[in-house]
This record gives C-alpha cells, sequence and structure tokens, in this order.
C-alpha cells in the first residue's frame, strides 16, 4: 500500500498551515489511523480543495497514500457536512474537544473502534441530541482505552455491590462502610455512569435525563479524567467555561 492512490473514508481531527497557500490535515481513519496529507494550494481562493480541507470534514478522501510521510489530496466527497454543528459555537465547541480527545487516545491505543464512536458521537451532537451527554458517553468508554476504567460493578474499596456514591479519590463506586467525607451523588447518577459504558451510541433514540443528574457525572468524569489519564487539552479547558457558563 506504498506509494499508491486509494480512497479512504476519514474526519479531517485537525489543520495546520503550510506555506501561504497550502494546509497539512491530520486526517483520521478507520484503516490507518491518523494520516498527515497535505492539501496543495487549498487556501487559494480559486482550489476545488478550499471546502473540503477544514477541520470537521467527514468524506471520502482521494489521496495518493505515502506510509511514514505526508501523504497528498486529491479530492474528496463529502458525507456528512455536520451543518448543525457548524453553525452552533457550543456544538464546535463538543466537536472539537471528541476530535481532541480521540487524536491523544490513538496515541496510546490505536484501536479502530475509537473511530466508531467518534463519528458516531458526532452525528448524535449533529442530530441535537445533548452533547454534554453524548460527550460524557465518549468520554467514559474511552477510559477503558486508556486503561485507568474506574471500578462500577461494586464498591472500589470492599467490592459490596451497595454503592452509595462515586469517587474519583477512591476509584469509582463507593459502599457506606467504605465512604467516609465524599460527597452523595444521586442513585440515578451512579446507574447513569455504569449505562454510558455500555450503551451503544448509535441505537440512542432519546435522552431525557434531568440537568441536575447529568452534572453530576460530568462532574465525577471531569475529576477522574484529571487525576488519572495526565490529558489536559485546551479544548476541554473552553468547554469547561462554555458549560459553567450554562450551569
Amino acid at each position: 500500500m506504498n506509494n499508491k492512490v486509494i480512497d479512504i473514508e476519514g474526519i479531517i481531527i485537525s489543520t495546520r498551515n503550510y506555506g501561504d497557500t497550502s494546509k497539512i490535515l491530520d486526517i483520521l481513519t478507520k484503516e490507518y489511523g491518523v494520516i498527515g496529507v497535505i492539501a496543495k494550494g487549498c487556501k487559494s481562493l480559486k482550489s476545488n480543495l478550499r471546502s473540503i480541507t477544514d477541520k470537521l470534514t467527514y468524506a471520502t478522501f482521494t489521496i495518493y497514500y505515502k506510509k511514514d510521510k505526508l501523504s497528498i489530496l486529491s479530492e474528496a466527497s463529502v458525507i456528512n457536512n455536520f451543518s448543525n454543528i457548524k453553525k452552533d459555537i457550543e456544538k464546535i465547541s463538543y466537536a472539537s474537544f471528541l476530535m481532541d480527545l480521540t487524536k491523544q487516545v490513538y496515541k496510546q491505543c490505536d484501536d479502530n473502534n475509537l473511530y466508531d464512536l467518534l463519528i458516531s458521537s458526532l452525528i448524535k451532537i449533529n442530530d441535537n441530541f445533548n452533547p454534554l451527554i453524548i460527550t460524557n458517553i465518549i468520554e467514559l468508554k474511552y477510559l477503558e482505552y486508556l486503561g485507568v476504567m474506574p471500578n462500577i460493578t461494586g464498591c472500589s474499596i470492599c467490592g459490596s455491590k451497595s454503592v452509595v456514591t462515586l469517587s474519583s479519590d477512591k476509584g469509582g463506586y463507593l459502599c457506606s462502610k467504605c465512604h467516609t467525607n465524599e460527597p452523595i451523588v444521586s442513585d440515578k447518577a451512579i446507574k447513569l455512569v455504569r449505562m454510558y459504558t455500555l450503551v451503544d451510541i448509535d441505537k440512542i433514540e432519546k435522552l431525557d435525563i434531568k440537568k441536575d443528574v447529568v452534572y453530576e457525572v460530568n462532574n465525577f468524569i471531569n475529576d477522574y479524567y484529571d487525576r488519572y489519564t495526565g490529558l489536559y487539552l485546551k479544548s476541554k479547558s473552553f468547554l469547561k467555561n462554555i458549560i459553567n457558563i450554562k450551569n
């Protein structure tokens, strides 16, 4: 597959300028992970590549593939332009974070399921499902690929199935006997954390969850990521500000 023209499905997860008129694209694909691709002259007003070389472009890309080197973009056929995301700053912020997060997780685990999870989440956000819930689902699922999944089968200290709260400090569920001064969360939040890890995003048809419960789960996930993943993304900081303003 060295130095060959191929058609490959993917999504542009980041871009950077290359000279005055070109860009280097990081395209996430299912088959090859993240591919570095140069789009020559795409910033020119007359370029046929201009409209298909922005971040969040989900398409079938025709590229001159060079393994372990920069490939060259020839053309692309858009699969989904995510128009609802692109016209909403909040949705854009969630999408940007999910792409940044996926790129970082891929560096530690190049499992092609990550591609499917990202695309499924972006489609749901574009279809106007609650972006915070969709993002939290992805964040929890990614912890498995990062090797730091919380204990959500029983108390993280003694294994008891009778749990009363979530603790990022203690690594997951806590029972009443092992609970010390950790804040108590609702039963629904406890159940949601486990449900998030098991749910098939593609099959979600409705999300009817009370706002306070959503934020309980989100707070646990944020703190857990800070403690155990070592991932500090600018897009996450921006997203936290948006959530704080809304809350």
